[in-house]
């Protein structure tokens, strides 16, 4: 299982970090060791002092794939969740101002927190989910996916011209604006279309 991560996918996100828009999507990856499964609370690592949270709607991979199009991208995934992209902001910065890579400030243990999933069905619009985060009880990211710039299944055609999809990797698909963060104590909650199906402590 593998975690494959898209940067940069709201317009109002990159700009938040003065970013430039990509004009293909920036895939970074987690391994397995930082997927933190529902209900188990994040434990604030000690290399960082600025630790912050970025939901993002998650996909797991139903089917095996490579090479695959575009038009058939929404065969290979039948259920979707949020997440939470835990980056330690501080040593990310510190990276990119020498120009190293930054797996160190997005992938390590408990790093991708996932909610529950849920099936889709025929009536389910993958361009058109709502979805919010609560940072206890104040909503701070309120995101749409008719905002992303790569939609879920240009990100599967592009993610498997460079590496096979197998069934129950999972997609992080992007963050909107506001994020920000966090702090022991904290509690966060991720709605997807109006149902809870996130929510993570800070210890």
């Amino acid at each position: 299982m593998k975690i494959i991560c898209i940067g940069r996918n709201y317009a109002d996100h990159a700009k938040e970090l003065k970013n430039d828009l990509p004009t293909e999507p920036v895939i970074f990856m987690k391994p397995k060791n930082a997927l933190l499964h529902p209900g188990k609370p994040f434990y604030y690592p000690e290399f960082s002092k600025d630790m912050h949270y970025e939901c993002e709607v998650v996909v797991k991979m139903a089917k095996n794939g490579k090479f695959i199009q575009e038009k058939f991208a929404h065969k290979y995934y039948n259920e979707v969740s949020l997440g939470i992209d835990f980056t330690a902001r501080d040593v990310q910065n510190e990276l990119k101002k020498k120009s190293l890579p930054w797996e160190i400030a997005k992938a390590f243990d408990g790093s991708a927190a996932v909610g529950t999933f849920v099936a889709l069905n025929e009536e389910t619009v993958m361009s058109d989910l709502d979805f919010q985060l609560k940072l206890n009880d104040e909503v701070v990211q309120d995101g749409h996916t008719r905002d992303m710039i790569f939609d879920i299944n240009a990100i599967i055609a592009y993610a498997s011209r460079y590496f096979t999809l197998n069934i129950g990797d999972l997609i992080y698909t992007g963050t909107p604006a506001g994020v920000g963060p966090v702090k022991v104590g904290d509690k966060l909650e991720g709605y997807l279309k109006g149902e809870k199906l996130l929510e993570v402590s800070i210890m």
